[in-house]
């Protein structure tokens, strides 16, 4: 596989490069509820998880990262993925690829994003990697976009202002898509309104 040469490149192109070639998995989903923001992510995640399922639904969750193993990223209908299943998933993203370059987290997106499209479910959840305008979740169409709290986090690529990072996680917010915001400091606040 050639990796892209930085680990972390912001940007949708090569994803949706990719997703194009496996015929769009991201557009066979079921209702999609997208979730950012620096603290929280996770526990909303799983608390969306567990009401879900709870409630007799099954659910495909993707998030990052994984605590123990890899495939804990994955959960397709409610069950991790099988090692078999993504190696398989992989394979296929890989040579969907075709050699071009693509960060880990892409073809990880993508290979969730597959998995997903081929088993039925009645939600899926999924947590943004980093940010949120150029997170290569983001080329979804959620019915509900979710805001945790917003602080500081991966200043390194999102910047070291608080007014820009919030910036950058409400560009996961779309056009006629219900979004639910967090509790945010006046600042974020602000920014995330003018979203």
């Amino acid at each position: 596989m050639r990796l892209h040469p930085r680990s972390i490149d912001l940007g949708l192109e090569r994803i949706e490069r990719l997703l194009a070639a496996l015929d769009h998995p991201e557009r066979k989903l079921p209702p999609i509820v997208h979730v950012a923001g620096t603290n929280g992510k996770g526990s909303l995640v799983a608390y969306l998880r567990a009401m879900a399922e709870a409630a007799g639904y099954r659910v495909h969750v993707y998030t990052s990262p994984h605590l123990v193993r890899f495939n804990e990223r994955i959960r397709v209908a409610g069950r991790i993925i099988e090692d078999g299943a993504l190696d398989a998933i992989l394979t296929e993203c890989e040579e969907a690829n075709a050699e071009q370059p693509i960060t880990f987290f892409e073809i990880t997106t993508a290979a969730a994003y597959l998995a997903f499209s081929r088993v039925p479910a009645d939600l899926t959840v999924i947590e943004v990697g980093m940010g949120g305008r150029y997170d290569a979740t983001n080329v979804i169409e959620p019915a509900l976009s979710a805001i945790t709290p917003i602080g500081f986090d991966h200043t390194g690529f999102l910047g070291d202002k608080l007014e820009g990072i919030a910036g950058e996680k409400a560009g996961i917010l779309k056009h006629a898509v219900p979004g639910v915001i967090g509790r945010q400091r006046e600042i974020v606040a602000d920014v995330i309104a003018a979203e």
